[in-house]
């Protein structure tokens, strides 16, 4: 049986990912920032989910609740994210907003997969898959939202560096473009439902091979530029 890890699994893409890993039979742990999330998102998934209580910046949670895994991990979603601040603009910067948005964005998804690397390192055939985004295509100059942008650009290249150190432990490593999404952060007129999205994704997740390993992947399965 596939077990996987979802951060920021109690609402959003992550709540649909949980939701479609677990109708495939998965066993889904999942984080939220506080147990009562944790515990409320369990309360609606059923016994298959295993609730996780960390915020994604407290590395020392992080590792704590790793601590508190012994099983294989089969796959890891780093999920979790934020928009940024108000001000987020080349011109007039919030930069405390610009930094806790890399903090969450960019650090976090390396330090939880630090994290759990032994777990997954004793699966089979372990894959890491990070959300990133289309906003942080380089081949175009949009300057919305900068500090968004600069974090998922950073947190590409990050993780195509993980891929390639852990590529002699034969652990996958990908990078997914959710495109625009109906969540709290997407809005309401966004383009894709996240439950297809959720799908799209664990289909991607399911067949990641070494040969996709340092990739970045729409949710819909083609690869896209960096």
């Amino acid at each position: 049986m596939t077990t996987i890890l979802i951060t920021g699994a109690n609402r959003g893409i992550g709540f649909a990912l949980a939701k479609a890993a677990i109708e495939k039979g998965w066993t889904v742990y999942g984080s939220a920032r506080t147990q009562t999330q944790a515990n409320d998102t369990a309360a609606k998934l059923g016994a298959t989910f295993h609730p996780l209580a960390f915020n994604v910046t407290d590395h020392d949670a992080i590792r704590r609740a790793s601590d508190s895994i012994e099983e294989p991990i089969d796959i890891l979603i780093n999920n979790a994210g934020i928009i940024g601040p108000d001000r987020q603009s080349t011109l007039d910067m919030d930069f405390s907003g610009f930094a806790e948005t890399l903090a969450i964005n960019t650090l976090a998804p390396l330090a939880v997969a630090q994290a759990f690397l032994p777990q997954i390192r004793k699966a089979k055939h372990g894959r890491i898959l990070t959300v990133s985004s289309q906003m942080a295509w380089m081949g175009y100059g949009k300057s919305d939202r900068i500090a968004y942008r600069a974090s998922k650009a950073a947190v590409n290249k990050v993780m195509q560096g993980l891929a390639t150190d852990l590529e002699a432990d034969q652990i996958a490593v990908a990078l997914i473009d959710p495109g625009w999404v109906r969540t709290d952060m997407g809005g309401a007129a966004a383009d894709h439902e996240a439950t297809d999205v959720a799908e799209g994704i664990v289909r991607i997740a399911d067949r990641l091979s070494m040969d996709d390993t340092g990739k970045f992947f729409k949710w819909s399965g083609e690869e896209r530029p960096f």
